[in-house]
């Protein structure tokens, strides 16, 4: 039997450009099993499957999958998944994953999670001198060993920065945006953010000393697929 795949771009900017390809999938309509094969096939960044809570419950369950493995955390498919289940008329207040109890919040166009920074991945973090050399590197001239985040300031008296995120370990060479990225930078520089990464795509983060990072942005949803 087919199964319906939506697909989303998270962390778009204001005006719907740009953002990260996210697919996501009712969990009562794939086995356990096959998630990873799904994930695979799709081949986005990170594809997640959702159980929908029932119409009086505000807590959903999610699995993230990159192409070659699960995630216990990653920030794009926690916001991209919060989104959905609201745009699906079940707007939820925490999403559980494996890694633990996100928090979610929605406020106009915006729909934010607040998560621990000890989550995410430890990412070799990469300060890079000005943003022309930033757009200049080479994917494939970093380690397949790790996952590597570039950044530099666009702006720092505005909190601004330029990003790049390469993990071709995890099938991605480079990720358009990275919600887990975004909370290690928030904790590395230790102050609110906003990040243009990829194309063009917009993060917003806010930092807080007891190990809480909120990692805000726009979604909008391109198509509805199917796959077997």
């Amino acid at each position: 039997m087919a199964i319906d795949v939506t697909v989303l771009r998270v962390f778009t900017d204001r005006d719907g450009r740009f953002g990260n390809p996210l697919g996501v999938v009712d969990s009562a309509t794939v086995e356990p099993d096959d998630r990873q094969r799904i994930a695979t096939q799709l081949g986005f960044s990170e594809t997640v499957f959702v159980t929908v809570p029932a119409e009086h419950l505000h807590s959903a369950q999610a699995h993230i999958h990159t192409p070659t493995a699960e995630m216990p955390f990653a920030g794009h498919p926690t916001v991209g998944a919060s989104w959905w289940l609201k745009s699906r008329g079940r707007p939820i207040k925490t999403l559980q994953v494996p890694a633990g109890v996100v928090q979610v919040t929605y406020r106009d166009e915006v729909t934010s999670v607040s998560v621990r920074a000890a989550w995410a991945p430890d990412f070799a973090i990469h300060d890079i001198a000005t943003v022309d050399a930033l757009l200049d590197a080479d994917p494939d001239e970093y380690s397949d060993e790790a996952e590597h985040y570039l950044w530099t300031w666009l702006d720092e008296a505005k909190d601004t920065i330029r990003a790049r995120m390469f993990a071709p370990h995890l099938g991605i060479r480079e990720d358009e945006a990275t919600g887990a990225a975004a909370v290690r930078i928030t904790e590395y520089l230790s102050r609110d953010l906003t990040i243009v990464q990829g194309q063009g795509s917009v993060i917003h983060t806010t930092w807080s000393p007891d190990g809480w990072v909120l990692v805000a942005g726009r979604v909008v949803e391109d198509e509805t697929r199917q796959i077997d």
